[in-house]
């Protein structure tokens, strides 16, 4: 046929000058002749059935895995369930606060008005001792106090003259810059700024005035008249020294500031005029005396000047009185200090409650004698608004545990109960016991109804929680390529739809996943799948024959199916092929 086709291109074809013939080299067995020929056939029969039974091999054996993978699959539906972290530890609950009544004094307890069980606030009288010689110690320093008072105050008053009395400055014996001596007389005030003054008038009868009324009163020495008004009028009359029958009437009137006690004076009522001069009735006066020597300052007062009791009129400056001043007021705090001393003596002996709680135990009543602390505690107070316990947490899970988590608690002495307390304290101070550390942590506990401190209590510390939450088996989810997760279902599951391009066995697709919350069966579903969906995963299968939960099949990361690590099981390849070689061990010798 060959020879044929070129016959006939070559009788329709032009003559063209025909080409200078190649040679061609061919493949020839020339040289392997004989044995060495047969040799080499043989070796490549050999290497061909080799090639033949691997391939069938891997077949078989990627066949067996999968059908073994296939039937060691667990499902489980989407569910929805409560998930809970927690750690756990045991603890002897106490109470919030406590105290153990004890006293150092010795004597009779003269009242003990308290029982056992009974509600007590804070400073509640618990015992009154006998304190009748802490009281006359606490009497004698009182006194001490009250003397170096008034020597302090004695001492003041030398460097600053005061106004004994509320009143007018009716005279100034002294002027600033000048030396006085103790003794000296400073300054005269009148206790009022009111004079009162009775007046006579002749041929006058007492229905000619009334109380109210006003009276024109000339002062002796002084220029112009004071206006006043009667507030006395007699009912009799009186006879003058010149012996006329006379009305006697009394006007009060504003003191001018500087009248004394010689003044006298005369007034008009009306149309009438007073009897001759009337004496000026001055009310009380005092006089301030210098108390030591120096010289006087600051004396601004004027005659006439209004001061009020306890004003500072001036200054007495000398180094002597301000030594003074200074030993009186170290006297009075050393005085101040005894008498409290001696006071904190006597509350020692009403012994009162230093917490508000409930009394636990009474040891002593009244009537009983205490001989100080040799005496023990006298009563026990429990503070019982709530409780509190403390958990050893292992140095692994300490840094889980903060303060405001919850912790759930349980009595056996209270069955069928669970309370909840919730972490107050998480103590830096570790405890260290045969190579392991654990750190206290407080627990409080509010509603307590039926606890009692002294009982001991199992209690978990909830780290997370997720109530109602999608939930899968963890062994369910796999990772996948960067940070993502992955989980298995099958096709028929109504999030398939969201089917992620990873190889999966058949009648299965990937999801990708969003996790919460995990203990340690299961893991909150955030996102990527629902209510209705079935995960699958896998069982290995241990050496011993157990099994136990696998990665998924299939997982990015792994060329075989579970995620498991390729590579061909040992005992080498299914069919009994030995180990080491192929059919025939080595090469035909």
């Amino acid at each position: 046929m060959e020879t044929e086709w070129m016959n006939e291109t070559s009788a329709e074809a032009p003559s063209v000058p025909a080409p200078e013939k190649t040679e061609k080299k061919k493949f020839s067995l020339k040289g392997f002749g004989g044995k060495k020929k047969k040799r080499w056939l043989k070796i490549l029969i050999i290497l061909v059935v080799v090639i033949a039974i691997v391939a069938g091999c891997v077949s078989r054996l990627t066949k067996n895995v999968n059908t073994q993978l296939s039937s060691s699959y667990l499902v489980s539906t989407v569910t929805r369930q409560d998930l809970t972290v927690s750690v756990s530890g045991t603890a002897t609950l106490q109470p919030a606060d406590s105290y153990n009544v004890t006293t150092l004094l010795s004597g009779d307890i003269v009242s003990a008005p308290f029982e056992e069980g009974d509600l007590v606030t804070k400073d509640t009288l618990l015992y009154t001792m006998d304190s009748s010689d802490a009281q006359d110690s606490m009497d004698r320093a009182q006194i001490s106090v009250q003397q170096a008072q008034m020597s302090y105050q004695q001492a003041q008053e030398a460097l600053h003259p005061t106004a004994p009395i509320s009143g007018t400055v009716s005279e100034i014996y002294v002027h600033n810059g000048e030396s006085v001596t103790a003794g000296t007389q400073l300054a005269k005030i009148v206790a009022s700024t009111e004079l009162s003054i009775d007046f006579l008038f002749p041929f006058a009868s007492p229905s000619d005035f009334y109380v109210g009324q006003a009276a024109t009163v000339f002062v002796d020495g002084y220029a112009g008249s004071q206006m006043g008004t009667v507030t006395y009028v007699s009912n009799s009359t009186t006879i003058t020294s010149n012996g006329k029958e006379a009305v006697s009437v009394r006007v009060r009137l504003n003191n001018p500031g500087t009248v004394s006690d010689a003044v006298t004076a005369s007034a008009i009522i009306g149309s009438y005029s007073s009897y001759g001069q009337a004496p000026v009735s001055m009310p009380a006066s005092s006089v301030v005396y210098a108390s030591g020597s120096g010289t006087v300052n600051d004396f601004s007062k004027l005659a006439g000047s209004t001061v009020t009791k306890g004003e500072v009129l001036c200054t007495v400056e000398s180094e002597t009185i301000r030594d003074q001043i200074e030993s009186a007021r170290l006297n009075l705090q050393s005085a101040q200090l005894s008498a409290s001393t001696a006071s904190g003596a006597v509350d020692d002996y009403n012994i009162k409650s230093p917490i508000a709680g409930t009394v636990i135990e009474k040891n002593f009543k009244a009537g009983d004698k205490v001989d100080g602390a040799s005496s023990g505690t006298l009563a026990v107070i429990y503070d019982l608004s709530y409780l509190e316990m403390t958990l050893n947490i292992d140095e692994l899970d300490i840094s889980t545990v903060e303060v405001g988590q919850a912790v759930q608690i349980t009595a056996e002495a209270v069955e069928s109960k669970t309370f909840t307390g919730v972490v107050t304290k998480v103590s830096v101070a570790g405890n260290t016991s045969g190579g392991i550390t654990s750190y206290p942590v407080t627990v409080r506990i509010d509603e307590s109804d039926g606890l009692l401190p002294g009982m001991n209590v199992d209690a978990e510390i909830v780290l997370e929680e997720a109530s109602d939450a999608l939930a899968i088996p963890s062994s369910a989810v796999t990772r996948g390529g960067g940070n993502t997760s992955l989980a298995l279902i099958t096709q028929d599951s109504p999030s398939a739809e969201n089917a992620v391009e990873q190889e999966a066995p058949e009648g299965y697709v990937y999801v990708q996943v969003e996790t919460g919350v995990s203990d340690d069966s299961y893991v909150q579903i955030l996102s990527g799948l629902q209510e209705g969906d079935t995960v699958a995963y896998v069982t290995r299968t241990t050496e011993s024959g157990g099994s136990m939960m696998g990665g998924m099949p299939g997982a990015m990361g792994s060329d075989t199916p579970g995620g498991m690590s390729g590579g061909m099981p040992s005992g080498g390849a299914p069919g009994g092929m030995p180990s080491g070689g192929g059919p025939g061990g080595g090469g035909p010798g």
